[in-house]
């Protein structure tokens, strides 16, 4: 299933890559989305840079046939795979986000890049939930959850850059 996310922030594509690559902001991201719990790494080289967020989500916004599935906890891993700068400032990263104990993932595109005064992430990703005859279901019934991450993160990022100006 294809997701299309567009993040809109109001600071220039570096102050934004910043933010997206800072273990305080992916910290208070998950504790945002109510994570039960997280860890996060994040490491730099040159200009590329790969954060991995691991976290614990509570399952009860999801239909039961879904909690059967993944049990009381939603276990994700969300690895960002980030590449330099273009002349231009914009960057690109690879997006992924696998469910622990499912054969459930979502593989993602990113572009952020600069839009007037501001900043636009784009994420385009397909959501693929591998389980014969049932995968469109779940998919279906995972995409809002995945909708609802994205823009949790928009508006935590929103109050982080605003709190910064």
């Amino acid at each position: 299933m294809r997701i299309t996310q567009t993040m809109d922030y109001a600071a220039a594509p570096e102050a934004v890559f910043a933010m997206m690559t800072s273990e305080e902001f992916q910290t208070q991201k998950c504790a945002d989305a109510g994570a039960l719990s997280h860890h996060v790494e994040v490491s730099a080289t040159g200009g590329h840079a790969r954060v991995v967020v691991n976290r614990d989500l509570p399952t009860d916004r999801l239909p039961d046939f879904a909690k059967s599935l993944v049990g009381q906890t939603l276990s994700t891993t969300e690895t960002w795979e980030w590449s330099d700068a273009s002349a231009g400032g914009e960057r690109h990263a690879t997006l992924t986000v696998e469910v622990k104990g499912t054969p459930i993932a979502m593989r993602s595109t990113v572009v952020l890049a600069g839009n007037g005064a501001g900043s636009v992430v784009t994420i385009d990703g397909d959501l693929k939930a591998s389980i014969p005859l049932f995968g469109g279901k779940i998919e279906k019934a995972s995409a809002p959850a995945v909708i609802g991450a994205l823009r949790s993160e928009q508006r935590t990022g929103s109050h982080w850059i605003r709190s910064r100006a």
